[in-house]
C-alpha cells in the first residue's frame, strides 16, 4: 500500500502524539528502520505500558478467546495480556502479516475499542505496523475494511534522526562518523533473494559487536590506511550477520 503520508522518525513521534491517541495508526515500512522501537518510544513518552501481539504468530482465538460457562451462559473471555483495568498502548505488529482470519478479529477492536464483552479502557491507542510487498517480508494482501479502520503513514529512513539518536544512544563512534559521511549506506532496499542488506537495525548490532572488540578496533597505532581496512574488514564480517 502507498501510504499518502510519509514521515521521519522524528515526525512520526510528534504525528503518534497527535493523532494516535485518538484514531488508530498504521506505520508502514521496511524491515529495521525502527517501527517498533518508536512505538516503544511513544507509549513511555505518554505514560502507557505498551502491549505488544505480533500477527504472525497469531490464531484468532489468541483474540477473542475461548468460550467459557459462566452462570449457565457461554462468553468469549479475551487473553489476560489484553484484558487490562487501565489504559494502555496496544502494538500490533506485523498485522499484515496475519490471517485473513486474524485480520476479521481485529475489526472491532481497532475500531470499536472491544473484544466480545470487553471494551479497551478509556484513553488505550491502538498502533498497528508492517513492512511493504516490496521488501521480501511475510506479507498478506489487508482486507478494505481493516485498512478503512486506521490512519496510514509512511515511516522513511533519516540519517539525521538517526545519528541523533545514536549519540543518545552509545552507537561506536565509528559506526556514526562512516554514516556520517556515508549516508547512503544506512538503509538499502530489502533484495529480492536471501542476502543481507543495510538498515538501522543492522548498524546497531554492529556497533554492539565492535563495542566487545573494545580499543583495538579504534587503535590507529600504524597508517590509516591499515585502520581503514581493519574497520571495513569488521564492517563487511558483521554485516554480514545481520
Amino acid at each position: 500500500m502507498n501510504a499518502s503520508i510519509t514521515l521521519s522518525q522524528k515526525q512520526l513521534s510528534e504525528f503518534l502524539l497527535n493523532v494516535a491517541v485518538v484514531r488508530p495508526v498504521f506505520i508502514w515500512g521496511p524491515p529495521g528502520i525502527g517501527k517498533s522501537a518508536l512505538v516503544q518510544n511513544f507509549a513511555n513518552e505518554i505514560g502507557m505500558p505498551c502491549i505488544s501481539l505480533l500477527g504472525s504468530q497469531l490464531a484468532p482465538e489468541d483474540l477473542i478467546g475461548v468460550p467459557q460457562i459462566v452462570d449457565g451462559c457461554s462468553r468469549f473471555c479475551p487473553p489476560v495480556s489484553i484484558a487490562r483495568k487501565s489504559p494502555y498502548c496496544l502494538f500490533l505488529d506485523e498485522l499484515n502479516a496475519c490471517s485473513h482470519e486474524v485480520q476479521k478479529a481485529f475489526y472491532s477492536l481497532i475500531h470499536e475499542r472491544r473484544i466480545g464483552e470487553y471494551v479497551l479502557p478509556e484513553g488505550s491507542v491502538v498502533i498497528g505496523a508492517g513492512n511493504r510487498t516490496q521488501d521480501s517480508a511475510i506479507v498478506k494482501p489487508m482486507s478494505s475494511a481493516l485498512i478503512n479502520r486506521m490512519i496510514h503513514v509512511h515511516l522513511r529512513v533519516s540519517h539525521r534522526d538517526w545519528l541523533d539518536w545514536a549519540g543518545a544512544n552509545n552507537i561506536h563512534p565509528l559506526i556514526m562518523q562512516y554514516i556520517q559521511n556515508r549516508p547512503d549506506h544506512l538503509w538499502t532496499q530489502p533484495p529480492k533473494h536471501e542476502e543481507t542488506f543495510s538498515s538501522p537495525r543492522s548498524w546497531h548490532m554492529l556497533s554492539d559487536a565492535l563495542g566487545e572488540y573494545g580499543e583495538q578496533v579504534g587503535r590507529r597505532s600504524a597508517p590509516d590506511s591499515r585502520f581503514r581496512v581493519s574497520f571495513a574488514r569488521a564492517c563487511r564480517t558483521v554485516q554480514s550477520l545481520c
